[in-house]
């Protein structure tokens, strides 16, 4: 929305309103739920509608064709877990898709269905419900679909936490619990960066499939660490912790340790972090600097300081692993 009202594009906000956005001086907001109030939408036109939270095929059906005389296109944000096979790296946008058997949409539609779903409740269906969504898509709006796969979004108002658990950690100082290789590569994009470019092809009239990652191959772990400490001008001492120890103790990747996979027990995700989005690149996606997304979501966190991460591990828990970890090697 920041990067749409920055170009002088006049924006409509359709959601629930259970969550206020940062600013809402200059936009029109309408108030609905997606499943039963998209009449609300008729009559009207856009130049582009963007999906930033479509998981159910039915319900981006419905609103692909609710809107399919009301805009030029139609924007769906995806995920790289749409596709079925991230054994290897460099997946690009020609990679198979995941699919679902009959059961498993019917047991996603229930979860929705229970008023308790979120992106995290779909388990291993995420990435072929997310198929099928692009798929429904393409078929309201087969000339004029811009389909984005992101991997992991961060920066300021990110609510999952995982990449703010290492910020604020880092900042806090003291010893930190550090998991894995530190050559291990990462692979995410600042939501921004993002947006920006998204609201680029639009005014391009650009459309296709598109992954949009950072750059993969560039950022290790230990330069997360490394320029997370620098910008915050912590203390903070890394003890690195190997995958066999994590796994002993049961640590949660990407949950307890956000960011984190690990490399012997998870050989399918041996890809995620090395997603191709040279195609993307080409169409003008560029990326700021690590230092300036670590400290501009330091700074929002801080406006939220009262609000408990969600993700990461508790000070407790890392102090025990840590004392088990010199334990073992003294």
């Amino acid at each position: 929305m920041a990067a749409a009202l920055s170009r002088n594009h006049e924006v409509t906000l359709f959601n629930r309103g259970k969550h206020s956005p940062a600013s809402l001086e200059t936009v029109e907001t309408i108030h609905g739920d997606r499943n039963s109030d998209l009449n609300k939408l008729a009559g009207r036109h856009w130049d582009a509608i963007i999906d930033t939270c479509g998981i159910l095929p039915r319900a981006v059906k419905a609103s692909a064709a609710a809107l399919v005389e009301s805009a030029r296109s139609y924007v769906f944000i995806s995920s790289v877990s749409a596709y079925a096979d991230m054994s290897q790296p460099g997946v690009d946008e020609n990679g198979a898709l995941a699919t679902l058997t009959s059961e498993q949409l019917e047991e996603a539609n229930a979860i929705d269905a229970s008023g308790q779903s979120s992106a995290a409740s779909y388990g291993k269906m995420y990435g072929g419900l997310k198929a099928l969504c692009e798929q429904e898509v393409r078929d309201a709006f087969p000339n004029s679909h811009l389909i984005v796969r992101p991997g992991l979004i961060v920066g300021p108002y990110d609510y999952t936490d995982r990449f703010n658990y290492w910020v604020e950690r880092v900042a806090a100082g003291g010893e930190v619990l550090a998991p894995g290789r530190r050559e291990r590569f990462l692979q995410f994009i600042d939501a921004r960066d993002l947006s920006q470019w998204i609201v680029q092809m639009i005014e391009h009239e650009q459309s296709g499939i598109y992954n949009a990652n950072g750059k993969p191959g560039e950022v290790t772990m230990e330069r997360l660490l490394d320029e997370c400490k620098a910008t915050t001008k912590s203390d903070a001492v890394f003890t690195w912790v190997d995958e066999d120890f994590l796994l002993r103790e049961q640590v949660m990747a990407w949950t307890e340790l956000p960011l984190y996979l690990p490399e012997q027990a998870a050989p399918h995700l041996k890809g995620f972090m090395f997603v191709n989005s040279q195609k993307a690149t080409a169409l003008g996606l560029q990326f700021r600097p690590l230092t300036e997304t670590i400290a501009d979501t330091l700074a929002w966190r801080r406006t939220v300081a009262d609000e408990p991460l969600q993700a990461g591990l508790t000070a407790d828990r890392e102090q025990t692993l840590l004392r088990k970890w010199h334990e073992a090697h003294y």
